[in-house]
């Protein structure tokens, strides 16, 4: 193949299951690739929790045999990939990125862990993460925070960090992180990739640890639109072990993958997403904006639309969160406080000081937002907001609290369940990444899927390669 050893490790899945089924690439070769450019960028990135090099040449020793016996399982066969480690894995350790879980060794893998590797998919290893999903970069937890490719100098947002990182980076081609308030989202606008939360229901969560129980989802990481749609077919379906399990029927996402967004009704909630805030980076919107602005030049329709519960839903958001994450927690944060890292253990001590009053009138907001947001969306086929409301910060001088004070542009989908996808949008002037975010109605992923690829396409932002 013309492809150079150099190169192998930005090939995306899409662009290395097409070499694989022709047989011009070996899932070995792809593989080594990939360790390679761990090998070569994790001291400085820590994306890595642990990192199964042996296992996974094996795996894709395995796969490439199959392959060459007629056995070939589809587009994600023989891809590496790696997981956010609260996905479980069959003997194999899965911390939470947590002293308290430092030793937990399930016994057997989650519904979406098993389903990548039914789908000849080779495990890398397990990645970094914010403490339980909630814990900020912390140098109080066992494993060192994950570096942003774009400049080691700058977080990755959180929790799903060595996700954000790993894929940025070119260190696997694809990964799975966890949202609850935007942990998917997030890092792939800070880390310049695509980041999807499904549908709550549309993917299972069995096997993988609760912060929130009714606002967690499972989702994927990667660097294309395409790629996303790859891996949520592996995963998307229903799984009687997961009772939020949803029985709708999965589509061929791949059929989502063409260029047309002519005619879509697109809405913007200006009041609260673009609106002039101290708390809002004016460079992020700008980029938004001009990314809209693309949106209707390829025939959409843009209007403007209101949303009174978004100022109440972000609090909602926390309380139902932190209630939820104390009650899963609470034995442990009795008996042995001492092993949660310092910000993750003050966040769900509050949980433990709210009031059953307080959780049903967050659940009560709940109702409205969602209410008010199946209302909003009989007008308009997606809804285009920014991300994040800020870029990457820093390490030096990281305020731990930012995350939980102010607007959140990821919250609001959490709560209400809704699919929302962060695809590449533009750059800081100091180039850091900058995420536009699609957000559509329930179960519609391939709308999602279809406008963030049509925008992919033709802005290109996803191209770029980080300078690490």
């Amino acid at each position: 193949m013309s492809t150079s050893d150099a190169q192998l490790h930005y090939l995306t899945i899409r662009q290395a299951g097409d070499l694989i089924r022709k047989g011009e690439l070996s899932p070995v070769e792809l593989t080594r690739a990939c360790l390679d450019r761990i090998e070569d960028t994790d001291e400085r990135l820590h994306s890595f929790i642990m990192l199964l090099a042996d296992d996974a040449l094996a795996q894709a020793r395995t796969a490439e045999a199959d392959i060459l016996r007629g056995a070939y399982k589809g587009p994600f066969h023989g891809i590496p990939f790696a997981l956010k480690d609260l996905y479980d894995t069959a003997g194999l350790r899965t911390t939470s990125g947590s002293q308290v879980d430092i030793d937990r060794v399930p016994t057997e893998d989650a519904t979406t862990t098993a389903r990548l590797k039914q789908a000849g998919g080779i495990l890398l290893g397990k990645l970094a993460m914010h403490e339980f999903a909630l814990g900020g970069p912390d140098w109080t937890t066992p494993f060192e925070p994950a570096c942003n490719p774009w400049n080691l100098a700058h977080i990755t947002g959180g929790s799903s960090s060595g996700s954000g990182s790993a894929v940025a980076s070119g260190q696997c081609a694809g990964a799975l992180g966890s949202c609850t308030g935007g942990s998917i989202r997030g890092p792939a606008s800070l880390c310049g990739i695509v980041g999807l939360k499904p549908t709550y229901g549309r993917v299972s969560r069995s096997g993988v640890v609760t912060l929130s129980w009714s606002q967690d989802h499972a989702g994927p990481m990667t660097r294309t639109v395409e790629d996303t749609a790859i891996m949520l077919q592996a995963i998307a379906g229903h799984d009687p072990r997961d009772p939020t399990s949803s029985k709708a029927p999965v589509p061929d996402y791949s059929r989502s993958l063409r260029e047309d967004i002519r005619g879509v009704r697109v809405g913007l909630p200006r009041h609260y997403f673009f609106a002039d805030d101290p708390g809002v980076n004016r460079e992020v919107v700008a980029r938004v904006e001009q990314a809209v602005t693309v949106l209707e030049g390829l025939g959409a329709h843009v209007e403007e639309v209101t949303l009174p519960s978004l100022d109440y839903v972000r609090a909602a958001n926390s309380v139902i969160m932190v209630s939820e994450a104390f009650a899963y927690h609470e034995p442990n944060l009795k008996t042995r406080p001492q092993e949660f890292g310092e910000i993750v253990r003050g966040r769900f001590r509050i949980g433990g000081m709210l009031s059953a009053s307080d959780y049903l009138q967050a659940q009560r907001v709940r109702t409205w937002a969602r209410r008010d947001f199946a209302q909003v969306m009989k007008t308009v086929d997606f809804l285009v907001t920014p991300t994040m409301t800020q870029p990457a910060a820093a390490f030096e001088g990281y305020d731990p609290t930012a995350t939980v004070r102010g607007k959140s542009f990821t919250a609001p989908f959490n709560v209400t369940g809704l699919p929302a996808i962060s695809v590449p949008c533009g750059f800081t002037e100091n180039g850091l990444p900058i995420g536009m975010q699609i957000a559509g109605k329930p179960f519609d992923e391939p709308g999602v899927i279809q406008a963030a690829y049509t925008y992919q396409q033709h802005a290109g932002w996803h191209e770029m390669k980080p300078p690490i």
